[in-house]
C-alpha cells in the first residue's frame, strides 16, 4: 500500500511567506531610519596667489606684495591699503598745507593747538624716541631741513644767518604736550615738525595691522626699500627674502636677510646730498650740532615693529655704533648694521646682525 506524501500542513506556506514579509518590512523601517552616511570626498582647497601693487605716496612709492585667493579679493585688499597710506598722508605730511601736522606747525605757538588722538599718539611715540636718544632724534628739525635747502630741494650749504635762525627754532625740548587736553604747544616760534624719521614706518605699521585685520596671512609692505614689515611667509619658505644694498647701488647686495613677522629700516645718506668743495652734504640731519651727519653711509636695523625700525634706523645712523647700542640694547629682537666710510673704503659694523655681511673690495666703486 503506498504511503501517501506527507509534504506541508495546511497553513504552513502561508506562514512562512508572512514571516518574510514581516522581516523584509522591518529591514525596510530599519534602513529608512538610520542615517545615510556617504563617503567623504576631500575637495582640495584653492590655492593663494602672489599678487603686487605699487602707489605713490608720502614721498615714496609703496609697494605690496600679498597672497590671496584671486584677483578680485587682492584688489579689495590693495584698495584699502593704500587708502590707509593717503589718509595717513594727509594726517603726518609737512609738505602738505592742509594735513595736521602742518596745521599744528603753523599755529602751536604761542598758545596750545589741541589735536585728535592718532596725531598726539604719533607726537608721544616721536619725543619719546627723543627722550631716550637725548634728541639725536627729533622731529622738530624743519627748520634746518629749510636751512640746508632738503625741502623740496637738493640741497645748499646755508649762510651763518639762517643756519643761526633754524638752530634757535629746533629742538624736542621746546615742544609740550598735554596728554589730558592733548594739545600741543611750542615756546619758540618758528618751528615746524618734520615727520621724515618715522613716518614712512609709521604708515608701514598701520598697513600691516589693517592687513592682518583683512584676513591676509602672507603680505611684504615695502615703504620705498627704507622701511619693510613682513607678515607671515610665501608658502613653503621660511620667511620672505630680502636684500640690503651697497650704498648708494641696489643693484648690488652686501647682505640677504630672512624677514617673518618682523620689520628692516635702511638710512643711507645717498637719497638726498650734494657735494661742496668735494664733501658730501647728506640729508639726515644730527639736530644736536645742526649739521648733516658726517662719515656714514647707511645703517640698517632689524626690529618686530616697523614704527621702532624706522626711527631707529635714523638714531643709529645719527649716534653711530657705541652710543647706539645703548638705545637697541633696552629693545628686544632688535639687531643693527652699520656701513662708514667712503663708497671705495667701507667698513662694517655688525651688532647681532642674523646674516654675513660682505662689502665690496677696497677701492671698488
Amino acid at each position: 500500500m503506498r504511503q501517501k506524501s506527507r509534504g506541508l500542513q495546511p497553513g504552513t506556506a502561508i506562514s512562512h511567506a508572512a514571516s518574510r514579509i514581516r522581516l523584509l518590512t522591518l529591514l525596510a523601517i530599519f534602513f529608512l531610519a538610520a542615517p545615510v552616511t556617504l563617503a567623504p570626498q576631500t575637495v582640495a582647497p584653492q590655492p593663494e596667489r602672489l599678487f603686487t601693487q605699487t602707489h605713490q605716496a608720502m614721498g615714496t612709492l609703496y609697494t605690496i606684495s600679498l597672497y590671496a585667493l584671486d584677483e578680485e579679493k587682492a584688489a579689495e585688499i590693495f584698495t584699502a591699503a593704500f587708502d590707509e597710506i593717503d589718509r595717513l598722508d594727509h594726517l603726518l605730511s609737512n609738505y602738505m598745507a592742509t594735513s595736521e601736522l602742518s596745521r599744528i606747525s603753523r599755529l602751536a605757538y604761542p598758545g596750545p593747538v589741541t589735536t585728535d588722538p592718532e596725531t598726539f599718539r604719533f607726537l608721544e611715540i616721536s619725543f619719546d624716541y627723543s627722550r631716550r636718544t637725548n634728541g639725536a632724534f627729533d622731529i622738530t628739525v624743519g627748520p634746518l631741513m629749510r636751512a640746508w635747502g632738503f625741502f623740496r630741494d637738493t640741497g645748499h650749504y646755508p649762510n651763518p644767518e639762517e643756519l643761526a635762525k633754524a638752530r634757535q627754532s629746533t629742538g624736542w625740548q621746546h615742544v609740550h604736550l598735554d596728554p589730558q587736553a592733548r594739545t600741543v604747544q611750542f615756546d619758540v616760534p618758528g618751528m615746524e615738525l618734520d615727520p621724515g624719521g618715522i613716518g614712512k614706518g609709521y604708515a608701514v605699521d598701520c598697513v600691516a595691522t589693517l592687513l592682518r585685520g583683512l584676513g591676509v596671512t602672507r603680505a611684504l609692505v615695502d615703504a620705498g626699500s627704507s622701511s619693510i614689515y613682513a607678515i607671515g611667509a610665501p608658502p613653503g619658505q621660511p620667511g620672505w627674502i630680502v636684500r640690503v644694498p651697497v650704498p648708494g647701488d641696489r643693484t648690488r647686495t652686501i647682505s640677504t636677510v630672512t624677514l617673518r613677522d618682523t620689520s628692516l629700516s635702511t638710512s643711507g645718506n645717498y637719497e638726498k646730498f650734494f657735494r661742496l668743495n668735494g664733501k658730501v652734504y647728506c640729508h639726515i640731519m644730527d639736530p644736536r650740532t645742526g649739521a648733516p651727519v658726517d662719515g656714514m653711509l647707511q645703517t640698517t636695523v632689524i626690529t618686530p615693529n616697523p614704527t621702532d625700525s624706522d626711527a631707529l634706523s635714523l638714531v643709529m645712523f645719527v649716534m653711530g655704533p657705541d652710543a647706539a647700542e645703548n638705545v637697541m640694547e633696552s629693545m628686544p629682537g632688535t639687531s643693527g648694521l652699520w656701513i662708514a666710510g667712503q663708497p671705495g673704503g667701507m667698513r662694517s659694523t655688525e651688532w647681532r646682525w642674523p646674516a654675513s655681511v660682505q662689502l665690496p673690495a677696497a677701492g671698488e666703486p
